[in-house]
């Protein structure tokens, strides 16, 4: 018999049918689930989810005790999210404490800019942990704009928005094919530095990728600097092509 286990379980960036089977079958059988979420909100990866949950299944929303409200850099916002994390750890061992898996659902993919590394961190080691990979956001707005991201030998390079802008503006300049995440607030400075280093004709605004409500369009014809949190940009490789 296997030992009460987490699995951290990628549910894909939005269209519940880009799920992998195993992370459907695992989602549709859990007796206990957990994830993410903005407090008040449902949270997108329940979202995706919704449906698909047995009528039984024990619920464990963990609220984000802040998201905006205090500036990356603060040393409040660190010790925060570090208190926050420790709590759901200790929500999540008390249930494998009790005999019962836990299927924590995660966005996109769960080893790639997700809150789940964060458990994962202090679960593994302590009690059994299994990750089941999903489709990232980032190739679901790559599929969305109907051109590939890379070709031949171009260096694909992935980047936040919320890097100084003279680190942001390094690795832009670097890249043969750029994915810059977390826009949101920091979309005019990823603008103007797109325009500094040239790229601005070819990068290409993506919201909502694999979502209801999905828009793709040049960024330079982007109207307004306004950016939800699923949003990123793409500069598309221009490597050699056979």
């Amino acid at each position: 018999m296997s030992k009460p286990t987490v699995y951290g379980v990628g549910v894909g960036p939005g269209d519940p049918d880009l799920m992998s089977v195993r992370a459907a079958r695992l989602v549709g059988a859990a007796k206990v689930v957990a994830y993410f979420r903005k407090a008040g909100r449902a949270g997108h990866a329940r979202t995706i989810v919704e449906g698909l949950l047995a009528s039984d299944v024990v619920e464990e929303p963990l609220d984000y005790p802040v998201t905006t409200e205090i500036p990356l850099d603060d040393p409040a916002y660190a010790a925060t999210l570090r208190s926050f994390y420790e709590q759901c750890v200790a929500r999540l061992s008390a249930h494998v404490a009790d005999g019962r898996d836990v299927v924590v659902l995660c966005e996109g993919d769960p080893f790639l800019y997700g809150s789940f590394m964060h458990l994962y961190d202090r679960l593994v080691g302590a009690v059994p942990v299994v990750v089941v990979p999903g489709i990232s956001g980032m190739a679901a707005c790559w599929t969305a704009s109907g051109t590939p991201i890379t070709y031949g030998d171009d260096v694909l390079c992935v980047v936040p928005a919320t890097l100084r802008a003279d680190r942001l503006a390094e690795v832009v300049r670097t890249g043969d094919a750029v994915v810059i995440m977390k826009l949101g607030r920091n979309l005019p400075k990823v603008r103007r530095i797109l325009q500094d280093v040239g790229l601005l004709d070819r990068a290409i605004y993506v919201e909502r990728g694999a979502m209801a409500g999905e828009t793709v369009l040049r960024l330079a014809d982007k109207p307004t600097d306004d950016a939800p949190y699923f949003s990123m940009i793409l500069v598309h490789g221009q490597g050699r092509r056979p």
